[in-house]
């Protein structure tokens, strides 16, 4: 085991201090003129505002010209010369904005734009992200540029908006049209937590309320485009595709549909594969990837195997006919395009969890089942299907893509897991909205119904509930756009998040492809039901499915379809009144993901999300994420954090990525910068036998350590990753008088042990 620090810290690291956590170095307040004069503030195309709570701030203007960049402005601050500094930026919580804003220290960009270890300054919101009231980012500045000085040169720079899967400059990066948010203050710091002073206005709370509107009209205006869209389709002159025919499969077995045992389904159905199946021999690789479908290669052909299972009844009489100009029965063709999707899909599974239930699920488990109903003697056993989707959503070890003999490759290893233990994605580390699979995974559980097992898989069901509750601990309280009182899903501390704040959401954050209560209606478990049923209590629910109605795309109307049964379900089903984990009033609690290297504490009026693991794609970084949220503070905070690992002995040199932190660094910004953190060489952790990787590959094992140790204000947090040793701790001065949060217990050991695959978490008194 090697304990290290990354260039980013010095030996003696600034996180074990015993000066008060509100102590700054320096603060800089825009809008003051005393204040800008002190500091040398200079800026081009900007504007002083009276903002939130008639404080002073500066925006920064859009550009007089089409341009995707905006105003600038450049301030001296002093800083620490021996340690490492923090810069904790101050902004308004009800502005809304997609324009960016990045730092520039001595000359060179600090973090990446887009998924980097160390976030811009701000990377704007999609609704009020802490409303009435301030809150504040925190961001690490490296040492190479602060070593040895009292004072450093800043810049805070604006963009306009990005599309982060634009692969072209035009796609990517958006122009920038409309003034940033208010910036109001800039501080300097030592400590990773910032506390302001308490002379500084900073909002209260909003008033509890509940959400007046809208009510069970948005299911009246559902059903009308659910069966608007049926008769389109009908309708049609051209052969439907394969999500098309999927949607009117699904509304043939229900009552209120205009679909509903329509026998002309059947016929439009027949014609789409029979078309399917003459492109196919025109190109047989559309078995794996048909272009008609998002996410091509994910599904290939498997969605028909769906719709015949679906519609089984009613086309088996017309398996026999043959496909009108060709002389091949349907059961001929059909079967062969059902069999070359399945294999080639066992040979081509993916690593994303996401991604690997998808593929899974349809290009390999439907793509069977549609075999099992047209030529069951081509069809594998269930049994064998069935392990693809135990190995997707976590229930036994993901071994990779097939060889063309049939046997798994292996190439994570022969115990790599799609989900945690305790039942989160890795995609590598926790993820927020993105990492919502709750749709696919309700998806692969229908999937394992049948006339002779009408509940489903039981493994799958029991899994599936555990993911859900998981998810749980990752919605916090707070209010919606209008101020009512609602639930979030956490996304601060998300690998793969970049929208803030996260969405309205109770159990399940709805998707293009499912409804809020498509999970827990699904199961029935009772706190998932319970938690719907608060959802229903502060009259969120027809808001949330009223906001995904404006999107007006085939997906999202064919993702509804099932939403007014699913309402029905939890409407009906006895009232339970179990509040959520994270509400106001429950109790204290700690919920880790050593796997992850997530922790969520709830201590009485204060909510802390940390990303132990953050962002360590290629190396240790020795950064963590951190979301501390109370009614009256709200900060983003990227951190240094102490890391313990096995050491391969092998380095990652930090690329000059000034856009993405991965992959080839993305579209190129014609700026000129350097990336503060270029060159720098990070540790890679030890790399499990029998995994096939190299030097700078993006790797679940090479950034993750074995044992994490922060201190964040009071808290003092330590977490041991490792499966089979115990961690013995020496607790810092300052908390030889603290409360185990989780526990209630007091603390006065100069001690600690702790158990493999545990967190645990110190207050200090």
């Amino acid at each position: 085991m090697r304990k290290t620090r990354a260039i980013l810290i010095t030996t003696i690291l600034s996180l074990f201090y015993n000066i008060s956590p509100a102590q700054s170095i320096d603060n800089l307040y825009f809008g003051d003129s005393e204040s800008a004069k002190l500091h040398q503030v200079n800026g081009q195309n900007i504007k002083t505002i009276q903002g939130g709570l008639a404080q002073p701030a500066i925006v920064l203007l859009p550009p007089t010209t089409a341009s995707w960049t905006g105003g600038l402005v450049t301030f001296t601050l002093k800083i620490d010369k021996d340690n490492l500094n923090y810069l904790t930026a101050k902004f308004w919580g009800n502005d809304v904005t997609q324009n960016r804003l990045y730092l520039v220290c001595e000359g060179k960009q600090i973090g990446s734009r887009h998924l980097g270890d160390i976030d811009m300054l701000d990377i704007g919101n999609d609704a009020p992200f802490y409303n009435d009231r301030f809150f504040y980012t925190t961001t690490p500045l490296p040492l190479s540029l602060t070593k040895g000085k009292s004072e450093i040169q800043v810049e805070i720079r604006s963009n306009g908006p990005i599309w982060g899967y634009g692969q072209t400059w035009d796609k990517y990066q958006k122009d920038m049209v409309e003034p940033t948010r208010g910036i109001y203050a800039v501080y300097s710091h030592t400590n990773p937590d910032f506390v302001p002073d308490k002379k500084e206005k900073q909002g209260i709370a909003p008033t509890s309320k509940i959400r007046k509107s809208p009510n069970e009209d948005v299911l009246v205006h559902l059903k009308e485009r659910i069966n608007k869209e049926v008769l389109n389709l009908l309708q049609s002159s051209k052969p439907l595709s394969q999500v098309q025919m999927q949607f009117l499969a699904k509304a043939y077995h229900t009552q209120w549909t205009k679909a509903y045992h329509n026998p002309a389904v059947i016929k439009a159905t027949l014609n789409g594969i029979d078309e399917l199946y003459k492109k196919y021999l025109q190109n047989p690789r559309l078995a794996y990837s048909d272009p008609a479908t998002w996410n091509a290669d994910w599904f290939g052909l498997g969605i028909c195997g769906q719709i015949i299972y679906l519609l089984r009844n009613d086309l088996a009489p017309s398996f026999s006919e043959n496909i009108t100009d060709l002389a091949v029965s349907r059961k001929e063709a059909y079967s062969k395009m059902l069999l070359d999707c399945r294999i080639s899909h066992q040979q081509n599974r993916r690593l994303y969890t996401n991604q690997s239930m998808i593929n899974d699920l349809y290009g390999i488990y439907y793509a069977n089942k549609g075999l099992q109903i047209i030529a069951p003697e081509q069809a594998s056993s269930e049994s064998k299907v069935l392990d693809y989707l135990y190995q997707s959503v976590g229930l036994t070890p993901w071994l990779g893509s097939d060889d063309k003999e049939g046997n798994p490759t292996k190439t994570a290893g022969n115990n790599y897991w799609q989900l945690t233990e305790k039942g989160l994605t890795k995609e590598l580390g926790y993820v927020g909205n993105y990492g919502e699979v709750l749709d696919w995974t309700t998806e692969i559980y229908e999937a394992t119904k049948s006339d002779l097992l009408p509940d489903g898989d039981a493994k799958i069901k029991a899994q599936i509930d555990k993911i859900a509750l998981a998810r749980t601990y990752f919605r916090y309280p707070t209010v919606d756009n209008e101020g009512n009182q609602t639930m979030r899903v956490e996304t601060v501390v998300g690998w793969r998040d970049t929208h803030y704040p996260g969405d309205v959401c109770y159990v399940q954050r709805p998707s293009w492809d499912g409804g809020p209560f498509q999970m827990a209606a699904a199961t029935m478990n009772p706190k998932l039901v319970a938690y719907s049923q608060k959802m229903l209590s502060d009259n969120q629910f027809f808001a949330v499915v009223e906001e995904r109605m404006k999107n007006e795309g085939f997906r999202v109307t064919a993702g509804l379809l099932e939403v007014p049964e699913q309402y029905e379900k939890i409407k009906n089903h006895q009232p339970l009144n179990e509040e959520m984990p994270l509400g106001w009033k429950q109790p204290n609690l700690v919920f880790s993901d050593e796997e992850n290297g997530v922790i969520v504490i709830k201590n009485k009026q204060e909510i802390l999300y940390a990303s132990l693991y953050w962002r360590a794609r290629n190396a240790i970084n020795n950064l963590a994420r951190v979301h501390y949220i109370t009614p009256t503070y709200n900060n983003i905070a990227t951190v240094t954090v102490d890391e313990r690992f096995e050491d391969s002995g092998n380095f990652y040199t930090m690329p000059n990525y000034t856009n993405m932190a991965f992959g080839n660094g993305g579209v190129k910004y014609p700026d000129g910068l350097v990336l503060a953190h270029a060159g720098e060489k990070q540790p890679i952790a030890k790399i499990p036998v029998g995994m096939k990787y190299k030097v700078g590959d993006e790797n679940p094992y090479a950034g993750r350590a074995n044992f994490y140790q922060l201190e964040y204000g009071k808290y003092f947090i330590v977490m041991n990753n490792s499966k089979n040793k115990i961690t013995n701790i020496a607790v810092p001065m300052r908390f030889k008088k603290s409360v185990n949060v989780a526990s209630g217990e007091e603390i006065t050991n100069k001690s600690i042990s702790l158990e493999p695959m545990s967190s645990m978490v110190l207050y200090q008194k």
